[in-house]
C-alpha cells in the first residue's frame, strides 16, 4: 500500500491549558494574551500544532468543558477579538491551533437547554434526552462519569434528563437533526476563521443505546466501553459531520476516545471511513483503574502498557492513525505516573519523551511536560478545584474510604495534578501571574522551571527540543515500519523504526535497575541518549538510547 502522507502526521501537538498557562492582566487566571506572550516559546520548543482547551464562554462546572455559548469566548480569557490575534499571530509564526470543542454535552447554562427545560412541549425539549422516572427513581441505573446518578430530576415537568457528566452537562441529542444541522453550523463558523481543526471531546458518546436500559456491568470502564461509547449510529454522525462541513477544508480532526478499541479504532479513523484523522485512544491511561474507576486503582505494570502500544500498532497498520501520548488535562504527570519522579525524574522523564516521540503516531506533548513538571501533593481535599475529583471524594468517603486514602489516590491520579500553573521562573506563582492563582501552585516550582531547563544544556526541555528536530528530519520515524526486538526482561523495551533506506533503533530501560540488553549496535550510530554516552550492550536505570543506521 502507498504511503498516505499528511502534514498532520508529521507534526507535533503541544496542549494548551489556558486557566494555568500564563496570566497577562493579575487576575490568577491565564488568558489568550498570556498564550501570546509565549508563542516564541513554544515556537523555539519546535512543536508544530496548539491544541487549545476550551475557551467558550461557559459557567466552568468543568473547566470550560461545558459550553454555554460556542460562539463566543469567555471573558476570563479574553474576547474573540484577542483570539482572532493570537490565531493570526500563531499563522505568523508557521504554527497551527486546533480548537477543543465538546459536542456531546452542553452546559445547563446554554440557551438550548434553558429553553428544553423550559416545558415538555416545547420546540428544544428535543435537544436533550429527558425520561420520566421509573419505580420512584430515575430511568435506569447509568452512573455519571463524575459520581453519582447520570440522570438529574426536574421538579417543574417531573422529569429527568441524562447527563453523563456533571448534572450542568445534559446530553445533547443527535437524534434530533436539528442539533446535528447547529452543531454542524458551529463547526463552520470556526473553520471559516481559519483555525486548523479540531479535538472532539468524548466523540465516540454522542450517539445513545436508546432503550437506555440497565447495565449490570461490575466495571464502570466497561460501561463506558460497552454501554455509552460506540452507539448504534456513531459512524453515521460523524461521517455526516464529515461530509457535510469537514471535508471541505484542509484541517486535522482528532477524536477523544474512552471506550473505543483495537476492535472499532479503524471505524472511526480508518483512511477510507470519511470521519476523523485519529483519536487519542485511551487504553493506556485507564491502566489501574478498578472496578469504581481511577480513584480504587489496581495494579498494572509495564508489560500492559507496551502490549497495548503493540496491539494498537498491529490494528492501525497503513490503514489508520493515532496520536501518541502519555498525559494531558485529564490524566497525572507522566514522569509521575510512568517514570520515576524522585531519584530519576530528569532520566525518565527523557526517556519517556523519547517513547512519545518514536512511536508511529501524531505525539501530543502536554504543557510543562517538557520542562519535567510532576504530580502535585495538596495536604487538604479543599486545595483541589477539579469536579470529578471533589465529587468522588464525597461518594467514596461516604461509603467508607479514610479521607487520607482517598487524597493518596488523588495525588497518583487526580486531574488537578496536571492543572496547577505552569512554572516559568523561581519568581512569585512561578511567573504565571502577578495576582493569586485560581489554584494552588506546585512547590516544587523553584527547582523545576522554563528560566532554569533553558539555562541547562542537559534539560528535559533540550531533550525534547533536539528530538523534535530529529524528527522532522527523519521520515522514519513518521512512516516507517516497527518492530520489537525481544528481551530477556520485562524492564526492557527495543524497537526499531525502518523502511527502505534506514533502520532507527530505540532502546528504553523502564526501570530503578540495571540491564543488559540484546542487540548489535554495529551497524548504527549513537544519536541520543540521557546518560554519558557509551556503545556498551548495559543500561543504567532509566538509560534510553536511539541509533540510526542503513537498512542494508
Amino acid at each position: 500500500m502507498a504511503i498516505d502522507r499528511k502534514w498532520w502526521k508529521e507534526e507535533v501537538i503541544y496542549q494548551i491549558y489556558p486557566r494555568s498557562f500564563n496570566d497577562s492582566d493579575g487576575d490568577g487566571i491565564g488568558d489568550i494574551k498570556g498564550i501570546i506572550e509565549k508563542l516564541d516559546y513554544i515556537k523555539n520548543l519546535g512543536v508544530d500544532i496548539i491544541w487549545l482547551s476550551p475557551i467558550y464562554a461557559s459557567p466552568n462546572d468543568d473547566n470550560g468543558y461545558d459550553i454555554s455559548d460556542y460562539y463566543n469566548i469567555h471573558p476570563e480569557f479574553g474576547t474573540m477579538e484577542d483570539f482572532d490575534t493570537l490565531l493570526d499571530a500563531i499563522h505568523a509564526k508557521g504554527l497551527r491551533l486546533i480548537m477543543d470543542v465538546v459536542f456531546n454535552h452542553s452546559s445547563d447554562e446554554h440557551a438550548w437547554f434553558t429553553e428544553s427545560k423550559k416545558s415538555i412541549d416545547n420546540p428544544y425539549r428535543d435537544y436533550y434526552f429527558w425520561k420520566p422516572g421509573k419505580n420512584g427513581g430515575p430511568p435506569n441505573n447509568w452512573q455519571s462519569f463524575f459520581g453519582g446518578s447520570a440522570w438529574e430530576h426536574d421538579e417543574k415537568s417531573n422529569e429527568y434528563y441524562l447527563h453523563l457528566f456533571t448534572k450542568k452537562q445534559p446530553d445533547l441529542n443527535w437524534e434530533n437533526p436539528k442539533v446535528r444541522e447547529d452543531i454542524y453550523t458551529v463547526v463552520k463558523f470556526w473553520l471559516d476563521k481559519g483555525i486548523d481543526g479540531f479535538r472532539l471531546d468524548v466523540i465516540p458518546l454522542i450517539s445513545k443505546r436508546l432503550d437506555f436500559s440497565d447495565t449490570n456491568l461490575p466495571a464502570f470502564n466497561d460501561v463506558i466501553a460497552q454501554v455509552y461509547s460506540n452507539g448504534p449510529r456513531v459512524h453515521e454522525f460523524i461521517s455526516e459531520m464529515y461530509n457535510s462541513v469537514l471535508k471541505h477544508y484542509d484541517i486535522m480532526t482528532v477524536g477523544e476516545g474512552p471506550g473505543i478499541s483495537t476492535q472499532t479504532g479503524l471505524d472511526y479513523v480508518g483512511h477510507d471511513r470519511e470521519e476523523l484523522n485519529m483519536i487519542f485512544h485511551l487504553d493506556h491511561m485507564f491502566l489501574g483503574h478498578g472496578p469504581r474507576g481511577k480513584f480504587d486503582p489496581v495494579p498494572y505494570d509495564w508489560k500492559d502498557i507496551k502490549k497495548i502500544f503493540n496491539d494498537w500498532y498491529k490494528t492501525m497498520g497503513d490503514s489508520g492513525w493515532i496520536s501518541i501520548f502519555l498525559d494531558n488535562h485529564d490524566f497525572p504527570r507522566l514522569v509521575s505516573r510512568f517514570g520515576n519522579d524522585k531519584e530519576y525524574r530528569i532520566e525518565s522523564a527523557k526517556l519517556l519523551a523519547m517513547l512519545i516521540l518514536t512511536m508511529r503516531g501524531t505525539p501530543c506533548i502536554f504543557q510543562g511536560t517538557e520542562l519535567g513538571m510532576s504530580n502535585v501533593k495538596f495536604d487538604s481535599i479543599e486545595d483541589y478545584k477539579d469536579v470529578e475529583t471533589i465529587n468522588y471524594y464525597k461518594e467514596f468517603t461516604a461509603t467508607g474510604m479514610h479521607p487520607d486514602e482517598f487524597l493518596k489516590n488523588v495525588h497518583e491520579h487526580g486531574r488537578d495534578n496536571v492543572r496547577t500553573p505552569m512554572h516559568w521562573n523561581k519568581e512569585k506563582n512561578a511567573g504565571f501571574s502577578t495576582g493569586k492563582p485560581w489554584i494552588k501552585l506546585n512547590p516544587n516550582y523553584n527547582e523545576i522551571n522554563a528560566e532554569e531547563v533553558l539555562s541547562d544544556q542537559n534539560s528535559v526541555y533540550y531533550f525534547y527540543r533536539d528530538l523534535l528536530t530529529f524528527r522532522k528530519r527523519e521520515k522514519t520515524l513518521i512512516y516507517g515500519e516497527w518492530k520489537v526486538l525481544p528481551q530477556n526482561s520485562e524492564d526492557l523495551y527495543v524497537y526499531e523504526r525502518f523502511d527502505s533506506n534506514y533502520k532507527i533503533l530505540v532502546i528504553l530501560n523502564h526501570s530503578n535497575h540495571k540491564h543488559i540488553f540484546e542487540a548489535d549496535l554495529k551497524k548504527y550510530s549513537l544519536c541520543f541518549q540521557n546518560y554519558i554516552k557509551t556503545d556498551t550492550n548495559e543500561l543504567m536505570p532509566w538509560e534510553c538510547r536511539l541509533y540510526k543506521g542503513m537498512n542494508d
